[in-house]
């Protein structure tokens, strides 16, 4: 049994109950998009995009927008591509299976990364110089990290597999995005029950869905102790603990 068979059964990018790899409600993201509110012809890129479902929200938002999905995941990219066919947006929407961190391009209207801070070297504050730098002056930024909403206990530490400095507070996460030359304009968290929804559909719930569908193949007991590890882990550890909030910010 491979622990990297687990996690592929387990993974978020063929799920097809998560709308986005990140705690995050529909009139959430329509806030997020809104204060955005890419221009027409808007140029995005979207550095570790995922499967691009807020990237194309982006992009239909804006007549004759257009934008770069930046993503090393190929399952991801496989279903950004069909659900960008699905919508009449293969166009309009570009997927790239390039490093975060290894992007060049430059000179963008909107420039979104959530969640994937840890592709650059230095992690956030090295995430945040990347996106101010590929946006034109006067751009904006959407960026999605993690922070700490209390002081972690030992078993949120444990369960995550962190140390006290691997995430800021939010005061601090504001503070990273200033130094590297942005502004906020909104900021907002994920709250419980994004975080709870989320959760109990991506890797909890797909591992359970799994298991009850698949009672006699070999990897049956593998993924349920995964699945059981990933709960004890949420609930009784990092839940309300670790934050992520979304700053939209201008260059």
């Amino acid at each position: 049994m491979s622990a990297e068979e687990i996690r592929a059964l387990m993974s978020a990018a063929h799920n097809d109950l998560l709308t986005w790899n990140t705690p995050l409600s529909e009139e959430h993201a329509a806030q997020l998009v809104a204060a955005c509110d890419p221009v027409e012809g808007a140029r995005i890129a979207d550095l570790g995009s995922g499967w691009g479902e807020l990237l194309m929200r982006l992009v239909e938002a804006a007549p004759g927008a257009t934008g770069d999905a930046v993503e090393t995941d190929p399952e991801a990219v496989e279903r950004g591509r069909r659900l960008a066919r699905e919508r009449g947006l293969a166009e309009r929407v570009r997927f790239h299976e390039v490093p975060a961190a290894d992007w060049t391009g430059g000179d963008y209207d909107l420039a979104v990364s959530i969640g994937a801070a840890h592709a650059w070297p230095g992690s956030t504050p090295e995430a945040l110089k990347a996106l101010r730098a590929a946006v034109r002056p006067g751009g904006r930024v959407l960026f999605g990290d993690g922070f700490w909403e209390k002081e972690p206990s030992a078993a949120a530490l444990r369960e995550l597999e962190a140390e006290p400095g691997d995430f800021p507070t939010l005061l601090e996460l504001i503070r990273h995005a200033e130094a590297a030359g942005l502004r906020p304009l909104q900021v907002t968290v994920a709250d419980q029950r994004e975080w709870d929804l989320f959760e109990s559909n991506a890797n909890i719930g797909r591992g359970e869905r799994w298991a009850l569908a698949n009672p006699t193949h070999p990897l049956h007991d593998g993924v349920v102790a995964a699945v059981d590890a990933r709960r004890t882990g949420y609930y009784g550890g990092y839940r309300g603990t670790l934050g992520l909030a979304y700053l939209v910010l201008s260059a």
